[in-house]
């Protein structure tokens, strides 16, 4: 999140940073315990909005280093006493179990000892939740980017950028600096400071894979499986450390000896459950990649069977069916190889992977040992699909030319494009416009795409006018974007107005009501075009509906090679990078369908653009003019964006659908209220007849 632009609840948090900068007494010189990182941060954002640019990029380099050596010191303390402090057993009788706790204080005393002379007073990095929420979504690389660029240091400005974005990819003030670098500076390879390796091992043995590399892809995925057990690994001691008592306060906690080992025991065993979700999600994510650790056994056992590598092919399908021991594909494929492998090997002796059998061994006693405490001790626990099989390889070729010619029953390798999850509803497309003057131009196959559709005429020329009357009578910059007036882009101005406002306008005298209502009207003509277009069996409820004008500004207009509205999805985070649609939080995850209403054409610029998954590939350019309306379904199979608008004003009455009542538009509702209203006092309804004339 970029400075400047927290949102209003960070108020809470910047007014703790402050009281963390004065205890912290600035950021001192190194020397002594770790200083923490907590405070380092505090200094370093006083410094950046007290104008030290200089103070600001040596404290915030600081707090990330101090935070990473804290996570380090921490990993090698309670490694160490690993080794050093066993674990007793338990003995019979009375004072059987002495020996256990004394072992237990033992290793605990261990870990002090070895933590306290560089990381002192145990209580000085205990940050609070705030804080420790800004290093996850890496807003300290937000504050270090804007410092850099006053330091004219452009290239640690790029990294820093490209780090925070890539947990933040909806940002896109982020977005529009990480071009402006690529074309100022020509960098064009930025580093993800943050990076972690196991991910970007996966990431590149995935590359491989596609391009046919099939060597280079298994000493990637070979790497990522490596360092993904070792960060199990470290995942598992790190939650060793301070738990929270979620059901008690602290000071009031008066829980008994056993029930207090349960309750802290049962935190740390719920966080080591969940490593695997934690090693399969990218910074700054929620939902990780589904069916992670499995995928890597599932490309790397067609992979070795493609450079002729059966026994490795064997044991890796073997140790795919660990985790989805019902999977036809990979029991034929193993089936398969045996046969290959038959008269030369005995398949018997080949056995899936130990680290894998490990992990899963532990992973199923993890969750047995969860569900009884659930039972036991009132615990709220309910076991997570850690390996959901919605995420499978991603094959861009039907069937590879060299195995083509294999008998019929060969390997089966699923190779097909990675499966959505299904949806709720039958993508269907075709249905009557309703209205015989609105004129059908392209479909989704002539847009080069999924669930689109062009109409043109669904206004006239007429209304598009007298709505452009109302709309320069009522709207406001900044309306739609929490204030901000330029939110996409520093060269346009952008101006809105929603219905209700349209009128309550119209009912004061403000704006002609006939106007005001006709916004009204033509926003329900669009919905009811687009639900029966796409042939929904259910209603399609506005989730928001936006009169919007964005304006090209003058004197900023040239050399421009940003977006009016950078490339985006309108129900989930969009991930170039990963090729992925996150449908998680801060996206509004119910929208369903979209659509854009175009009011005019005097303008230079503003064409609609749909673009491949990449963010780049541009499927469908589409030039805006009164009455032209695009419609889509909102998710990731449409990204999509703006051209830059260059000259002139282009207006548009922006829609969003869906199909959840629970999400209705909840000022569309107190509309209705007020046309309820208009009708019954005989005011004026608009003379536009929002039923449909003729059905085609």
């Amino acid at each position: 999140m970029a400075p400047g632009s927290r949102p209003g609840g960070a108020l809470p948090l910047l007014l703790l940073l402050a009281v963390l900068a004065a205890a912290g007494g600035g950021c001192a010189a190194e020397g002594g315990p770790l200083e923490p990182f907590d405070a380092l941060y505090a200094s370093g954002v006083e410094a950046f909005y007290g104008g030290d640019f200089a103070g600001a990029a040596r404290c915030l380099e600081r707090a990330l280093r101090s935070r990473r050596e804290l996570r380090a010191a921490r990993l090698r303390c309670r490694r160490l006493c690993r080794a050093q402090v066993r674990l007793a057993a338990p003995g019979p009788g009375p004072g059987g179990d002495l020996a256990f706790l004394g072992s237990v204080l033992r290793r605990a005393g261990c870990v002090r000892s070895c933590e306290e002379p560089r990381l002192g007073a145990v209580s000085r990095h205990r940050a609070a939740e705030e804080v420790r929420a800004d290093f996850q979504r890496r807003v300290p690389y937000s504050y270090l980017q804007r410092a850099y660029i006053q330091l004219n240091k452009l290239e640690e400005a790029a990294n820093a950028a490209h780090t925070f974005f890539m947990a933040n990819p909806e940002h896109m003030e982020i977005q529009q600096d990480l071009e402006n670098y690529k074309t100022t500076s020509g960098k064009v390879s930025l580093i993800d400071l943050e990076a972690r390796q196991h991910m970007e091992d996966y990431s590149a043995g995935v590359r491989h894979y596609d391009k046919e590399e099939y060597e280079l892809a298994i000493e990637f995925l070979e790497r990522a499986l490596k360092g993904y057990y070792s960060e199990d690994e470290d995942c598992q001691i790190m939650c060793e450390g301070p738990q929270r008592f979620e059901e008690h306060e602290h000071l009031d906690y008066k829980a008994g000896l056993y029930e207090a080992i349960a309750d802290h025991y049962m935190q740390v065993l719920a966080c080591k459950h969940d490593c695997v979700r934690e090693l399969a999600t990218r910074s700054g994510r929620i939902s990780p990649i589904e069916n992670f650790l499995p995928l890597h056994y599932d490309y790397l056992q067609f992979a070795y069977y493609r450079i002729g590598d059966y026994v490795k092919a064997l044991e890796c399908a073997k140790s795919y069916l660990l985790f989805h021991p019902d999977d036809e594909d990979v029991l034929e494929n193993a089936s398969y190889y045996e046969g290959l492998l038959e008269g030369t090997v005995d398949p018997a002796t080949i056995k899936p992977r130990k680290e894998a059998k490990t992990l899963l061994r532990r992973h199923k006693l993890e969750s047995h040992l969860l569900q009884v405490a659930a039972a036991g001790l009132g615990y709220a626990y309910t076991e997570p699909n850690y390996w959901n099989r919605y995420g499978a390889r991603q094959d861009e070729h039907s069937v590879p030319s060299s195995i083509s010619s294999e008998p019929e029953d060969g390997p089966r390798l699923s190779l097909t494009k990675k499966p959505m999850p299904k949806p709720d509803r039958e993508l269907k497309e075709g249905g009557p416009l309703l209205y015989s003057d609105v004129k059908f131009v392209y479909n989704s196959q002539q847009l080069n795409g999924t669930q689109r559709v062009l109409l043109d005429n669904v206004i006239s020329e007429e209304q598009c006018r007298e709505l452009h009357r109302v709309a320069s009578g009522i709207m406001l910059a900044g309306d739609g974007y929490r204030g901000k007036t330029s939110p996409h882009t520093p060269n346009e101005r952008f101006e809105g107005a929603t219905v209700l406002k349209a009128l309550k306008y119209g009912y004061e005298g403000r704006v002609p009501l006939k106007s005001a209502r006709l916004f009204y009207d033509i926003s329900e003509k669009a919905r009811r075009i687009v639900q029966s277009y796409f042939l929904l069996n259910s209603t399609l409820y506005f989730s928001y509906t936006h009169l919007v004008c964005r304006t090209a500004l003058s004197g900023q207009q040239e050399r421009r090679n940003d977006l009016s509205h950078p490339i985006h999805a309108d129900n989930c985070l969009l991930d170039p990078e990963a090729n992925e649609c996150w449908k998680e939080p801060p996206a509004y995850t119910f929208r369903d369908y979209s659509a854009l209403l175009y009011m005019n054409a005097d303008f230079e610029g503003g064409e609609f653009i749909f673009t491949e998954m990449d963010a780049k590939t541009v499927t469908a350019s589409i030039k805006p003019k009164c009455g032209r309306m695009i419609s889509f379904s909102s998710g990731g199979e449409n990204p999509h964006g703006v051209k830059a608008v260059t000259k002139g004003q282009r207006c548009a009455v922006a829609l969003w659908f869906t199909l959840d009542p629970l999400y209705r538009e909840l000022e569309r509702i107190q509309a209705d209220e007020v046309i309820a209203m208009l009708d019954q006092e005989h005011l004026g309804p608009s003379e536009m007849n929002i039923n449909p004339k003729d059905e085609l």
